[in-house]
């Protein structure tokens, strides 16, 4: 079964080479676009069936009087399994053929979903009491949401793989950006579908419109997308645009084509300092990241005393506005600072800090707008740079996905931290019942102080390279 799963799987060879210059420009224009579409797309669907859970979560609270503890055991399975899977499925993505993973990883999201919704239908039959059957039936949802979480995980290195190899250094940082967007589009309609499916037709339905939409999209895929360019018989990318790899030396990209993949995987990823600096820094990127996602709704209604429909609008800001920063980043880095990431990370973060105190010390309601707008802008820079563009690219193209999944892996455990941490600061700090978010705040500063710290030791480093180079 392992052996038909992998050979089902498996990269597929090099292609004879295309010696006609018209039909290589031809097919270059026609795959790199078809490919970044269908992977943004793609994307998209997979946070379609990744954020529903959010507009779920009072309806199945409701329908089975669970507690706001039980209920946080759903968001723990995902962030558990979506955390290790990422680097699990980052390895197994780089050898396998991203035609076929990236959908599959969609088509399992997506029967996930559904069985999600259907659950408690199969509960029921078991004629279990009523107290033994809400039990049952709250690990068969943390359960089927964690095997969601799995198969999600699957997405980002996939596609990570696909804009690294379909890509050149030189363009990378945009069109990285503009994919990017996926995650704040796929969140922005999630909240809007969903939310307009449970409040009508109930909580199953924001899971079964998601996951039918998730397998019509996965059978899409499979039509949409190829492997590397070398699949289709095409040139490296950077030999096709003459940007030979400015990293390594000739005599480095022979003696990396002589490697075998473990010691690929160990040079480039396990003893890799610049690829543990940047896993380390994206702890605390997904702590800020997941504290304004997470926590801004409960922070502004409690802490700011703001209605929760206004609360709600507000936060609409953050994806939306969001966008903006992560096309902006990559643009600024390829144009501005060819191709550096650096110094876009270190102005990002500098941003994050001065949103996280206008958010402290802001007494205007309507400016709330702003600065939770201007907080999502500089998250989701630093977040699409640091855990993606940046981690692949100081790796190689041989483990890009690893690369990738090493980070997001940190990264998920920054997002533990943040749900945890934030809810424990703000008990922990109340007093006589009510809620004290200064803590909650100072970790979010601190986090993005300690993120800033860890780019600048990056940038110094980056900087010493070039110079050594000069």
């Amino acid at each position: 079964m392992l052996k038909k799963l992998g050979a089902f799987f498996k990269e597929p060879p090099i292609a004879e080479p295309i010696q006609d210059q018209e039909k290589v420009d031809s097919m270059y224009k026609h795959w790199r676009l078809r490919i970044f579409y269908a992977c943004f797309i793609g994307y998209t669907i997979f946070y379609l069936c990744k954020k529903n859970i959010a507009v779920a979560l009072p309806g199945i609270m409701e329908e089975f009087h669970y507690s706001a503890t039980e209920l946080g055991l759903l968001g723990s399975s995902l962030y558990l399994t979506y955390g290790i899977g990422k680097f699990v499925n980052g390895v197994l993505a780089d050898g396998s053929d991203v035609r076929k993973f990236f959908p599959t990883a969609l088509l399992m999201t997506a029967i996930a979903n559904i069985l999600f919704a259907l659950a408690p239908n199969f509960v029921s039959i078991l004629g279990l009491s009523t107290k033994m059957s809400a039990m049952v039936l709250l690990w068969t949802l943390a359960f089927l949401w964690g095997v969601s979480g799995w198969f999600q995980s699957a997405g980002f290195p996939a596609v990570a793989k696909s804009l690294t190899y379909w890509y050149s250094n030189s363009e990378r940082g945009t069109k990285w950006s503009l994919w990017s967007c996926s995650h704040q589009t796929g969140t922005f309609l999630s909240f809007i579908l969903a939310g307009h499916i449970a409040a009508h037709f109930g909580w199953r339905a924001a899971f079964l419109v998601p996951g039918i939409l998730a397998v019509i999209t996965a059978l899409w895929l499979f039509d949409r997308l190829r492997d590397r360019p070398q699949s289709l018989g095409l040139p490296d990318v950077e030999v096709y645009r003459n940007e030979p790899v400015k990293e390594k030396s000739a005599d480095e990209k022979k003696e990396e084509d002589e490697m075998s993949y473990i010691q690929i995987f160990k040079k480039y990823v396990l003893c890799n300092k610049t690829l543990w600096l940047l896993a380390i820094a994206y702890i605390f990127v997904y702590i800020i990241r997941f504290g304004a996602e997470d926590w801004m709704i409960m922070y502004l209604k409690n802490a700011k005393n703001i209605k929760l429909e206004d609360a709600t609008n507000m936060i609409a800001s953050l994806p939306l506005v969001g966008i903006c920063g992560t096309v902006c980043a990559g643009l600024i880095s390829d144009k501005l600072f060819k191709g550096k990431r650096a110094p876009v990370n270190l102005l990002y973060l500098v941003g994050v800090i001065c949103a996280v105190i206008a958010l402290k010390f802001n007494t205007i309601p309507a400016l709330n707008y702003v600065i939770i707008g201007l907080l999502g802008a500089f998250t989701y820079g630093p977040q699409m740079m640091i855990g993606g563009l940046c981690a692949v690219e100081s790796s190689s193209k041989k483990v890009a996905s690893a690369a990738s999944g090493f980070t997001g892996t940190f990264g998920y455990i920054g997002a533990f931290l943040s749900a945890t941490g934030t809810g424990f600061l703000v008990d922990k700090l109340g007093k006589n019942g009510v809620q004290n978010w200064d803590g909650a705040i100072y970790f979010w500063l601190a986090s993005g102080v300690i993120c800033l710290i860890i780019c600048t030791i990056l940038a110094v480093d980056e900087y010493k390279k070039d110079s050594k180079k000069a």
